[in-house]
């Protein structure tokens, strides 16, 4: 157990005594010193902040770093097949995102659940056509093998976005680790907290030229009537993986049925999914609320579909007592619990898909507690299953242009401003986007000025943070993603390495598909 397990932590009211509006004193020495003195300022000493008990001696941080040492060698390899795969998507958790996270937990020196895990690799995310990529490249890329274009799902680098022809060449798809899985006798099924049909889960069960066809009416306003291309809601109702999912959830109803037969139907095509689920075998069973779920006797259901808002879930900080939708924590402890009664195994994927929409929103309190969700539903996976027969990676498909920085003091306020004010006099904030929607709401363009942040940033779990850029969304971010491994061969992922190589650690570590595994 680490040091900091025992460690006491003294909390104190933070008196900055104004450093809010402090600024640097004129420099009057060489112009190579005044740089550096900028680069780098002294800043005035808070009064009162949240300590570490120990952190002010040397002894604290050598028994700390021993102790690791020593973990570390406890940690052995474990080399035996893997039944279970879990993955775990954080849909835009970049680095800045998990780091800035862990101020909730009570502080920086804390770590999220996954960050527990032994060992830990990075992901080039660069998608065939771009540096930076998109959720549905990615998607194919860390579920399939096989990197492919910006905006299309489970086909190869041949596709080019929204060509309705080349899309249609079957020798252009590639199937996902979820089919490995199903040939080998597993069973296979996702979790997300987007609609079911978004790119990520989608490329588990989709082949598709473009993530928006998400229904029939999509895929005929790019494509024409009659052309052959089956829409993503279609494929995860009746395409060969699919069709043999044991379990699905998360949000999206509205891709499903058609218009006329629900207000909030958007097909155009008469049919009705859900129905033809439920119609397709007695023993298929339906929910669309977290108490039907938490009722559900999970020995009943051939499938199981949950569709729990006609979108995406509300984010977690939108829900109140009155709120019909599960948490990601409850749904990933059911699924565990459902896809466990297969002997054989299975592969299950889970994904924390708002943090990326809080991003691109510039809504940084509620990427940062969809993170918070995120580690929440890991923690519970790792309870209920065992390292001995289950491999555990979390990983995310790419980062945002998401800030963190301004030297803030330890234990301030992770979402309020820096200490020291800017070349404008004026203040700034700890977290910030390199660009997005918030930029006019931080500047004046009749005075050209930036608006002081302290003045529009109040607490509200949705406001923007500022976005240097104007941009009508934030874009991703190109920087390597990490990964973490906990379980059987979890020590092969480990490294620098290309994203389209996780599914083939996955699979080695079960013997899935027909590449290289322990078992050949």
């Amino acid at each position: 157990m680490l040091l900091l397990s025992n460690v006491a932590i003294v909390i104190g009211v933070q008196l900055l005594f104004g450093v809010a509006s402090w600024a640097a004193p004129e420099c009057t020495r060489s112009a190579e010193y005044c740089q550096e003195r900028l680069m780098h300022p002294d800043l005035p000493e808070p009064k009162l902040g949240r300590k570490v008990v120990g952190e002010e001696t040397s002894a604290y941080w050598r028994e700390l770093g021993a102790q690791f040492v020593k973990d570390k060698l406890a940690t052995q390899p474990k080399q035996g097949k893997a039944k279970n795969v879990i993955m775990f998507l954080g849909d835009g958790m970049g680095i800045t995102t998990t780091s800035a996270a862990r101020n909730l937990l009570g502080g920086e020196e804390k770590s999220l659940s996954f960050e527990q895990f032994p060992y830990i690799g990075l992901a080039k995310t660069y998608s065939v056509d771009l540096i930076v990529p998109d959720s549905a490249c990615t998607a194919t890329a860390y579920l399939c093998g096989v990197k492919g274009q910006e905006g299309t799902i489970g086909v190869n680098g041949a596709v080019p976005r929204t060509d309705c022809k080349a899309m249609l060449n079957e020798s252009t798809h590639v199937d996902s680790i979820a089919q490995w899985a199903m040939d080998a006798g597993k069973w296979a099924g996702l979790v997300t907290t987007t609609r079911v049909t978004h790119a990520s889960p989608s490329g588990v069960y989709a082949h598709i030229a473009e993530r928006d066809w998400e229904n029939d009416a999509e895929v005929e306003a790019d494509c024409g009537p009659a052309s052959g291309v089956q829409d993503i809601a279609y494929q995860l109702a009746n395409g060969k993986v699919g069709s043999k999912l044991k379990l699905i959830m998360g949000g999206g109803r509205k891709h499903f049925v058609d218009s006329s037969k629900e207000a909030w139907g958007k097909r155009k095509d008469g049919l009705h999914l859900i129905n033809e689920f439920k119609e397709a075998d007695p023993q298929n069973v339906y929910v669309s609320t977290v108490d039907e779920l938490m009722a559900l006797d999970l020995k009943q259901p051939k499938r199981l579909l949950g569709l729990f808002q006609d979108d995406h879930l509300l984010y977690h900080m939108q829900t109140n007592e009155t709120t019909t939708q599960p948490t990601l924590e409850e749904m990933t402890s059911k699924a565990i619990e459902y896809m466990s009664q297969n002997e054989e195994g299975y592969f299950l994927f889970i994904e924390g898909g708002r943090i990326d929409q809080a991003h691109h929103d510039n809504k940084a309190r509620m990427a940062l507690d969809e993170t918070i969700e995120f580690s929440k539903a890991i923690a519970a996976a790792r309870e209920l299953t065992s390292e001995e027969d289950t491999l555990l990676v979390v990983t995310a498909d790419h980062s945002h242009v998401f800030t963190y920085s301004g030297y803030a003091y330890r234990g301030s306020d992770i979402f309020g401003p820096a200490p020291a004010n800017a070349k404008d006099g004026k203040p700034h904030m700890v977290l910030s986007y390199s660009n997005g929607p918030s930029y006019d709401r931080f500047y004046d363009a009749e005075s050209k000025e930036r608006i002081d942040p302290t003045t529009l940033i109040k607490g509200d779990y949705d406001e923007l943070f500022p976005a240097g850029v104007p941009r009508d969304q934030d874009t991703h971010g190109g920087d390597d993603v990490l990964v973490y491994a906990h379980g059987p061969w979890s020590h092969l992922f480990t490294g620098v390495y290309e994203q389209s190589a996780i599914p083939h650690l996955m699979a080695y570590s079960a013997c899935l598909g027909d590449g290289l595994t322990m078992c050949t």
